[in-house]
């Protein structure tokens, strides 16, 4: 009868490290050590300056509103050489409102509408071309735009305000009195014609990105090419679209010499689009910064300041709307 083999408890063999293990050990070599620090530094940096930025508009806007005879918020002028002075951003504010709705209102459906052709309609052939063009109004100088609204579009649009003021005139909002067309909706459809690149390639760049098995299998259950549009690739592109939006939205706010070339600037607001008049932020800056006082200057920098909380606020509200919307986008398929 043989002995009972003895056996013993061999500890298991060491599992091998994971990517995961490997990536974090990899992280403590020299190259992967400087650029974490280039990246954190660049992002940090960016806080700095914006930082520096917030406080340098404050503090000098503080000066001038110190002073200030009117209410900064709701006054109808802008006199900083009076003494006391008085001076108010009503106008600017609406002005810069208003105008930057039009262009949006007219440039958002038509550059989703090329982005959507270019993707999915033209021809292979034309979709270059298309694309090009669509690139180099993006590259045109805004003065340029600015001459090409005054020298042409000026000219060309009475033919348009008086359809308006035949047809929609009874609103009050296309009333129109004959006066030059160097009105809010002019400016509206110049701005327009300046951000319809930038929404056009972001929103062709996302369209691009929709995954073709969704546009197969709904194409496989019968769909129309339309019905593939807007079943599959609109919800997946949606918040694409509105960070596209606020690009194009926050060159609209801020454009300078295209509004000052072409619209005829007074601190009054008009009820209709179709009347000569008003003002923006930027416009109101260039215009006037150039023979301002050091404490008009002050005054030019609190409107400056106005314009970049406005900025960050339209950012804020479209990071949070992609952010509501980010499970419908597809982008987690």
């Amino acid at each position: 009868m043989g002995t009972p083999t003895q056996i013993t408890d061999t500890p298991p063999p060491a599992p091998k490290p994971t990517l995961d293990k490997r990536a974090a050990r990899g992280a403590t070599r020299p190259g992967d050590r400087i650029f974490l620090g280039l990246s954190r530094g660049s992002g940090i940096l960016l806080l700095v300056i914006m930082a520096a930025i917030a406080v340098f508009l404050t503090y000098r806007a503080s000066l001038a509103i110190s002073k200030d005879q009117g209410n900064f918020l709701t006054t109808f002028q802008w006199d900083t050489n009076l003494v006391p002075p008085n001076f108010g951003i009503a106008v600017l504010a609406f002005g810069t409102v208003v105008s930057s709705i039009v262009a949006m209102v007219i440039a958002v459906p038509v550059a989703v509408a090329i982005a959507l052709f270019l993707t999915h309609y033209a021809p292979r052939r034309m979709r270059g071309p298309i694309a090009y063009v669509i690139d180099l109004l993006a590259a045109v100088p805004s003065i340029v735009y600015g001459l090409w609204g005054a020298l042409v579009l000026v000219p060309h649009m009475n033919g348009l305000f008086g359809w308006l003021n035949d047809y929609l005139g009874w609103t009050g909002v296309f009333s129109w009195e004959g006066g030059a067309p160097r009105s809010m909706l002019t400016v509206g459809i110049l701005l327009a014609i300046m951000i319809l690149p930038i929404i056009t390639n972001v929103s062709r760049e996302v369209f691009r990105q929709v995954p073709q098995m969704h546009e197969e299998a709904a194409l496989a259950l019968g769909a129309t090419r339309w019905e593939v549009i807007r079943m599959a690739v609109i919800p997946f592109g949606r918040s694409g679209v509105i960070s596209a939006s606020m690009l194009g939205l926050g060159r609209a706010l801020g454009e300078t010499m295209a509004v000052a070339t072409v619209l005829s600037p007074t601190f009054d607001i008009q009820a209709s689009l179709l009347d000569p008049g008003g003002g923006t932020f930027a416009q109101n800056i260039a215009s006037k910064f150039g023979e301002a006082t050091e404490f008009g200057r002050d005054a030019l920098i609190a409107s400056g300041l106005v314009l970049f909380v406005i900025t960050l606020l339209v950012n804020g509200a479209a990071r949070a709307i992609i952010a509501r919307r980010k499970e419908y986008s597809g982008a987690n398929a």
